[in-house]
């Protein structure tokens, strides 16, 4: 028969490792007004189906009104072009947004989970015209070193035409930063 000790010990050992494994989900939950606030550096790449790949750098400002970031997104492309792009991202619930733009059909639903964000919407790539509508997939994960990897499927009705990947750090962490 083993001792009443030992029961216990280990009991306070299981709590022990339950409570460091919170501790660890929680350090790497998620959330857009946390990571994006303020300044944001990323370096992107665009490749489709037809072999045209882009690259190119983003400077990112986030301001949050304790309701909805404001992400105001500075391109620079490789090509030399440069735009720039406006998303309103409205919490509606702990890990819940509806983000707008005005080159976005409707709206992007985002759900975080832990580290990872996903979320879908329309684009125009011709916004002037309201024209060549395609469709993003997108995935986010805060890595454990502070930066965020996004990956996007774009479609073409149902076809896959395109992979966008972006890498984010926090300005002051740019060394971080890894050009895909």
């Amino acid at each position: 028969m083993r001792s009443p000790f030992v029961y216990a010990a280990a009991l306070l050992a299981l709590i022990i490792m339950a409570l460091a494994g919170r501790d660890a989900r929680a350090a790497s939950t998620f959330t857009f007004e946390d990571y994006f606030q303020g300044r944001t550096v990323a370096f992107g790449k665009f490749s489709a189906i037809n072999g045209v790949k882009r690259t190119f750098r983003v400077d990112l400002n986030g301001i949050w009104d304790g309701k909805t970031l404001k992400l105001i997104e500075d391109f620079a492309y490789d090509d030399g072009v440069k735009e720039r792009k406006i998303w309103y991202f409205t919490k509606t619930a702990p890990g819940r947004y509806v983000g707008r733009r005005d080159d976005v059909k409707g709206v992007a639903n985002v759900r975080i989970r832990g580290n990872t964000a996903r979320y879908g919407y329309r684009l125009y790539l011709d916004a002037e015209n309201k024209s060549n509508l395609v469709r993003f997939r997108d995935k986010m994960v805060l890595k454990k070193d502070g930066t965020v990897v996004n990956t996007a499927t774009v479609f073409k009705y149902l076809f896959p035409v395109g992979r966008v990947t972006v890498n984010f750090a926090r300005a002051k962490d740019i060394t971080k930063l890894k050009r895909p």
